[in-house]
C-alpha cells in the first residue's frame, strides 16, 4: 500500500503498510511483519489530495520593469501585445498620448474575465492598431509606444 522510510536514533527503518481493515493494520517493518490496533477505525482516502504550486502571473511583475522592449530599441519605444485572445472592451488613450510605466492603456474581456493592459515603458502612444470590440488573438499588436 504505502511505504515510509523512519530514522529513529540513528537507526534506519523501511516501514511499509499492507492492509488496513477497520482498526487493524498489517505492518511491515525490515520485512517483519506487525499486526497494530488503532485506537479508532480507519476510513480509506477516497479522494486524493492535489496540490499544486504558487503561480504568479506574467503581468503581476512589477510595472517598473520593461517586459517587451528589446536591448537594442531606444528606451520607451517598443509594442504592446496582447497576452490573451479576446475582446477590447475599452480603450483609455488615444495617438499622441503620453504615458508612463503602469499606466492602464485598455480592458481586455478574455475567458469571461475583464483584464486591464497597463504600459511597461513610457512614452508617446504612436499608433493604436485596434479598436474598442475588435477581437484580438494573442501576440496581436495592440499599441505601439515610441519617444
Amino acid at each position: 500500500m504505502k511505504k515510509f522510510k523512519f530514522i529513529i536514533n540513528g537507526n534506519q527503518y523501511n516501514a511499509e503498510i499492507v492492509s488496513v481493515e477497520d482498526n487493524i493494520a498489517e505492518i511491515e517493518i525490515n520485512g517483519t511483519k506487525y499486526s497494530v490496533e488503532v485506537d479508532k477505525t480507519m476510513q480509506p482516502v477516497k479522494t486524493p489530495k492535489l496540490l499544486r504550486s504558487i503561480s504568479v502571473p506574467s503581468t503581476d511583475a512589477h510595472p517598473s520593469i520593461a517586459k517587451t522592449s528589446s536591448p537594442s530599441a531606444p528606451k520607451g519605444t517598443g509594442t504592446i501585445k496582447s497576452p490573451l485572445p479576446g475582446v477590447i472592451l475599452d480603450l483609455f488613450v488615444k495617438e499622441g498620448d503620453i504615458v508612463k510605466i503602469g499606466q492602464r492603456l485598455l480592458v481586455l474581456e478574455a475567458m469571461k474575465m475583464e483584464n486591464n493592459i497597463e504600459s511597461d515603458k513610457a512614452g508617446r502612444v504612436v499608433s493604436i492598431s485596434k479598436s474598442k470590440g475588435d477581437s484580438v488573438m494573442e501576440g496581436d499588436v495592440l499599441i505601439v509606444i515610441g519617444e
